[in-house]
């Protein structure tokens, strides 16, 4: 197995002027490469590694200053964005100007159906299936071919390694081919910016809870890549405690748990089982499901539900059993949501006054309920809930390549890599990466972040290479 021990510091480049990136933009078009090089360094636990690393960092970021979606060079910019960090093969291209050329989605939706969720290794090989034919298709919707392209943007992490791997493979061999630059990306940082495609009046500093079947994570967003984590969760993700109620209820999970609990919900009574907030007793923003599933398993069992009859097949008592179970699971589920929003708010607005907008993202907050529920939240507080289309809040590759172009704008992207890469190089994926620094109070005593965490958060990175540049 091929490995490199050469550890390279991301290269430093001031923040790019209107001008500077125009310059640049012309320079790649004919020569797709006209960057510094990079400096090795010693290897050691601190170093960036940038087999993919999170690119070069501006010289002297100003992380009180607003900038504005619209501020790259608009047109002469198409980046390519490939998302492969779980259970969707996705691809998009998307101009400077934040046009979406295309966007491609390949679904597993039948291994988690038959898996009763994702398997790592059977996802892995589903993303080697197709994955060369979906940002082929991708390229043919947007009339493009791979030298049309300014840069290529890759999920790095958070997420499944072994998913990570096939979408990074694809893209340092696209970006080593056709010499263009890679921009790495934090999938959750995606998830959070692409709100900033569709809302132009979207500023930092701005909220976001980002809420799906692996993440609960409320942040303040200060600036492009500086992040205050303001709770997490301490065990099991919203969108997992929806997927295995579906699954215990018998549901089709081909939809995924959350559309198949919010549709059966509407028939069901929501105050007809007494399920218990999770974390009433903690004055934090933290979040905890496992307990709620707990709570939500023993009520199927004590009704003697029998999941394999699927809910197509039950009675019509049997069903509207199931029914409230649904309702009063998502009632309670949201409801902690809600608890854990309004406390985000108040601290938020002590760190940040100006803060106007709470951003909710992620594949859970397609749901109506949910988006509902918490608008109430934000309009309680005087301010305004931002939500992405659906079709962008699950896992895309439109955010991918728009979360690419604004740092590509900021100077934060590394140079081609070599054209002739090894087929077995390790990468440097980041499976556990968290996005930012936790707020003090925000600490959580249920959960050890030295155990939890291998990268450093992309926000002390950004800061430590800041830091470096003399």
């Amino acid at each position: 197995m091929a490995l490199s021990f050469r550890f390279w510091r991301l290269n430093l480049l001031p923040k790019p002027s209107l001008s500077q990136l125009q310059t640049t933009l012309k320079a790649l078009k004919p020569l797709k490469q006209k960057l510094s090089p990079i400096c090795s360094l010693p290897m050691s636990s601190s170093s960036l590694n940038p087999l993919n690393s999170h690119l070069s960092i501006s010289k002297n970021p100003t992380f009180s200053e607003s900038h504005s979606p619209t501020a790259c060079p608009q047109d002469d910019l198409v980046v390519l964005g490939i998302e492969t960090s779980c259970d969707d093969t996705a691809a998009a291209v998307v101009r400077g100007n934040g046009e979406i050329l295309s966007q491609v989605v390949s679904s597993q939706a039948d291994l988690l159906a038959q898996y009763g969720g994702v398997a790592p290794k059977m996802a892995e090989e589903a993303h080697l299936q197709v994955i060369d034919q979906v940002v082929q298709e991708a390229l043919d919707k947007a009339k493009l071919t791979e030298r049309n392209l300014s840069a290529i943007a890759v999920t790095i992490g958070p997420g499944l390694g072994l998913c990570l791997r096939v979408g990074v493979r694809k893209a340092r061999k696209i970006a080593g081919s056709f010499n263009l630059p890679i921009i790495g990306v934090h999938h959750m940082e995606a998830h959070a910016l692409v709100a900033r495609l569709n809302e132009r009046e979207l500023q930092f500093p701005f909220m976001a809870l980002l809420i799906s079947g692996g993440h609960n994570l409320l942040i303040l967003a200060r600036d492009l890549g500086q992040y205050i984590q303001l709770g997490t969760t301490i065990d099991d993700a919203i969108g997992e405690a929806y997927d295995k109620t579906a699954k215990w209820l018998g549901l089709d999970l081909r939809r995924s748990g959350g559309p198949a609990i919010e549709e059966l919900a509407r028939e069901g009574d929501a105050k007809s089982i007494k399920f218990s907030t999770p974390m009433k007793q903690h004055k934090d923003c933290n979040f905890s499901y496992a307990g709620l599933k707990t709570q939500v398993r023993l009520a199927i069992e004590s009704k003697n539900i029998n999941a394999t009859i699927p809910i197509s097949s039950a009675s019509s008592e049997d069903r509207r059993t199931r029914a409230d179970i649904a309702a009063s699971f998502q009632r309670v589920a949201v409801l902690h949501l809600e608890e854990r929003c309004e406390r985000a708010i108040e601290w938020a607005l002590k760190i940040e006054p100006s803060v106007k907008y709470l951003v909710v993202s992620g594949g859970v907050a397609s749901n109506q309920y949910v988006r509902a529920r918490l608008d109430q939240v934000v309009q309680r507080n005087s301010l305004r809930l931002v939500c992405p289309p659906p079709s962008l809040c699950t896992d895309n590759g439109v955010m991918v390549a728009w979360t690419g172009i604004e740092n590509f704008c900021m100077g934060r992207f590394d140079p081609p890599p070599p054209a002739d890469e090894p087929e077995d190089i390790v990468y440097d994926l980041r499976p556990r990466w968290p996005l930012g620094e936790e707020y003090a109070e925000g600490r959580s005593e249920a959960r050890s972040m030295k155990t939890a965490r291998i990268h450093p958060s992309l926000t002390s990175m950004i800061q430590a290479s800041s830091q470096q540049q003399p």
